[in-house]
C-alpha cells in the first residue's frame, strides 16, 4: 500500500497536470494569434485569443484594476484552502480528484493575472446565435472539479457526516 505522502503526491501531480496543460494551450494560443483573431474549427467551435481582467463571464471586467490583486489573494487563499482539504482526504478518490482539478486551474489563472493582469481564455462555443463566453483549460478543470465536489457531497455527504459524529 501506498504511503500517505505518495498518495497526495499522485494529487498533487495530477494538478501539476492540469497546469502544464494549461500554460502550454495558452502558450500556443498566444504565439498563434492576435488579439481577438478567431479561427473556426467547426460551425459551433472557435479559437479566439481574448483576455479576460474578471472572473467567470467576465464579471468585474471593468472594475479599474483592483481586481486583479482580488482575484490574486482569493485563489492564493482558496488554493491553501484545497492543499488542506487534498491532504486530509488523499485516500480518497473521487474528492482528492476534484480538489487537484480546481487547485491546478486555479494556479493557472493566478500565473495569468501575474503575467499579463488578465486571465487568457481561447475556447469558444457558439450555436443557434448563442455565444458561450470564451474560457480556457484552466476554466475546464475548476468547473469539473466543481461538479465532481457537488457529486461527492450529494452522495457521500451524509455518510461523511453520520461518520464524524
Amino acid at each position: 500500500m501506498p504511503s500517505p505522502s505518495a498518495i497526495l503526491g499522485r494529487w498533487l501531480a495530477l494538478a501539476a497536470l492540469v497546469l502544464v496543460l494549461d500554460q502550454a494551450s495558452k502558450a500556443w494560443v498566444l504565439a498563434s494569434f492576435r488579439l481577438m483573431e478567431s479561427l473556426a474549427v467547426t460551425s459551433f467551435f472557435n479559437l479566439v485569443l481574448v483576455f479576460n481582467s474578471g472572473a467567470a463571464f467576465s464579471f468585474l471586467a471593468g472594475a479599474g484594476g483592483w481586481q486583479k490583486w482580488f482575484f490574486v489573494v482569493l485563489a492564493l487563499a482558496i488554493s491553501l484552502w484545497l492543499l488542506n482539504l487534498l491532504r486530509k482526504h488523499a485516500g480518497e478518490r473521487l474528492l482528492p480528484m476534484a480538489l487537484a482539478l480546481i487547485l491546478g486551474g486555479a494556479i493557472g489563472n493566478v500565473i495569468d493575472r501575474l503575467r499579463f493582469d488578465a486571465v487568457v481564455d481561447f475556447l469558444d462555443f457558439h450555436l443557434a446565435g448563442y455565444h458561450w463566453p470564451a474560457f480556457n483549460v484552466a476554466d475546464s478543470a475548476i468547473t469539473v472539479g466543481v461538479a465532481l465536489m457537488l457529486w461527492h457531497q450529494f452522495r457521500y455527504g451524509k455518510e461523511t457526516e453520520m461518520s464524524s459524529q
